[in-house]
């Protein structure tokens, strides 16, 4: 085995191990701070329960009822009922389909002692503890193509495995899910699997809505590669098989780039049809709708699908788009209509991440000024540099980050950007690492990243002449710098300590329905 496989792969170890760690501690703190804060009265969905409770079902309450607060609530009842009121359609399908077969495959056995509900909620749990580790293994694998430095990919990972989105990536929301299939799409992506990462960032379409922004990913590199073929054509090649040639490759990069955007928008417009379908065609009324769940929809004011009644108003659009409606009247969402007064501590929740995303954006600008001036397209658009956050590489990532990052603080709730981001693109944790990387001299040593080195230490802890601190902080760079938190330069500190912070406070707010990011 070569030295480069020996270190990837014990990269790739190091990335699990902390990824399974955070996870586990995720679920316990939840458990702690659910039973020992009390919870919030919140306005939010919270559907009756029309099952009977079984054995373990107030066990699992207990452990994991953290799990299942806020828009958690419609994941787990779609998955349980399906799309019956107007507004469950803002949350994709993917999810709950998973969700349900994991209670329906996986957790059949547990079927006489727990409800539907329950088995639901313990695949939260199971569900995406899992997808959090294969998305965390998917981002340092993109990490290592796309910044074509080991120690630099190494950290990001590490830092996503301490997301300040992290609540929203144990709880029962859609986001690890959508990571997962976005950095494993962009993988295979810059392998050059173009079919394949076509499916996958289709599928996390399915997930969320914003993976249609991912179709730019898939469009910019085909117009990369179409522009490369286009150029080797000699100055003295006849002027009309030039014209000819170019023409092919322009034609090209039309039909397949056609190609790749209708499946990444495939799930979305064939979940838009079905909302069209079930809400302008219904075919059933109330009285086939269970009557705790009927009353719950006249007391809130949510809309059923209802063959006797009037079609709702959307239905007379010309583009007829149940997720703009929902958007637009349940959730308020367009461009600074939440620019309140009242909203501004919202804001400032989003301060940190929304700076994470403009140094990114500022500082690659400024360190490849030309290259971005050209888009990175054409001779003009080259330069040397080849590995790092600088390298060209990185530029569609970094203008999908902007673009993100604009549309979240002038379109959408401001208090959503940091999970919004941190499950959409791996820029904020790239340009942590950097920055880390950068200006902390204590990841200047380079026994932190040699596993020959790490290996001796823990040879040595077997003999007796080192600790497992010692042999853990050597193990993971990140470990390493919590623990001599006070020999941090000024940027690790405010970097992982907003990290550990959101991390930590996220359990502990929206575990208990108080209001977080």
């Amino acid at each position: 085995m070569s030295t480069s496989n020996h270190r990837t792969d014990h990269d790739v170890w190091t990335v699990v191990r902390f990824a399974t760690l955070t996870r586990l501690l995720s679920l316990f703190l939840q458990a702690v701070l659910n039973a020992v804060v009390p919870d919030h009265v919140a306005d939010a969905f919270s559907p009756p329960r029309t099952e009977t409770p079984l054995l373990l079902d107030p066990t699992i309450e207990t452990l994991l009822g953290g799990l299942s607060r806020w828009d958690a609530e419609h994941f787990l009842f779609i998955a349980e009922r399906g799309y019956l009121y107007e507004h469950n359609f803002a949350f994709f399908p993917l999810f709950p389909v998973i969700l349900r077969l994991l209670a329906d495959i996986l957790l059949w056995c547990l079927s006489g002692l727990l409800s539907m509900h329950g088995r639901l909620v313990l695949a939260v749990a199971i569900g995406n503890s899992i997808l959090f580790v294969l998305s965390a293994v998917a981002l340092y694998k993109l990490s290592r193509l796309v910044l074509q430095d080991r120690k630099l990919a190494l950290i990001a990972v590490l830092m996503y495995c301490l997301t300040p989105a992290n609540v929203f990536m144990v709880a029962g929301y859609s986001e690890t899910l959508f990571a997962g299939l976005t950095f494993a799409g962009l993988c295979l992506l810059e392998k050059g699997f173009y079919l394949g990462s076509c499916l996958l960032l289709g599928f996390a379409t399915g997930a969320r809505a914003n993976g249609l922004v991912n179709a730019g990913f898939l469009l910019y590199l085909t117009l990369q590669k179409r522009l490369a073929h286009a150029r080797p054509l000699s100055k003295g090649a006849i002027e009309s098989s030039r014209w000819c040639h170019y023409a092919w490759e322009l034609t090209r990069f039309l039909l397949t780039g056609a190609f790749y955007s209708a499946v990444i928008a495939l799930p979305f417009c064939l979940f838009q049809f079905y909302g069209y379908q079930t809400f302008c065609h219904p075919t059933f009324t109330h009285k086939q709708v269970p009557p705790l769940l009927l009353n719950l929809a006249q007391e809130k004011g949510y809309s059923v699908p209802d063959a006797l009644s009037p079609t709702p108003i959307w239905c007379q659009w010309r583009i007829p788009l149940l997720y703009s409606y929902i958007q637009d009247v349940y959730w308020e969402m367009g461009f600074l209509r939440y620019f309140h007064l009242k909203q501004i501590p919202n804001f400032i929740l989003a301060v940190p991440i929304a700076s994470l995303g403009f140094v990114a954006s500022y500082t690659y600008i400024m360190a490849t000024p030309v290259f971005c001036m050209y888009l990175g397209l054409g001779d003009k658009g080259k330069h040397t540099k080849t590995h790092g956050f600088y390298n060209p590489r990185v530029f569609v990532y970094v203008v999908h980050s902007s673009v993100l990052l604009l549309f979240g603080v002038f379109c959408m709730h401001v208090q959503v950007l940091t999970r919004f981001l941190a499950s959409s693109s791996p820029v904020i944790f790239w340009i942590s690492s950097h920055l880390l990387c950068q200006y902390e001299p204590l990841l200047q040593d380079g026994s932190l990243f040699n596993p020959d080195q790490i290996q001796q230490q823990k040879d040595r802890l077997k003999c007796g002449g080192k600790t497992a601190k010692d042999w853990m902080c050597r193990n993971n760079p990140i470990i390493y710098l919590l623990l001599h938190w006070r020999s941090c330069s000024f940027y690790t500190r405010c970097i992982l300590g907003y990290f550990t912070s959101y991390w930590f406070l996220g359990l502990a707010l929206h575990c208990n329905f108080l209001p977080w990011t």
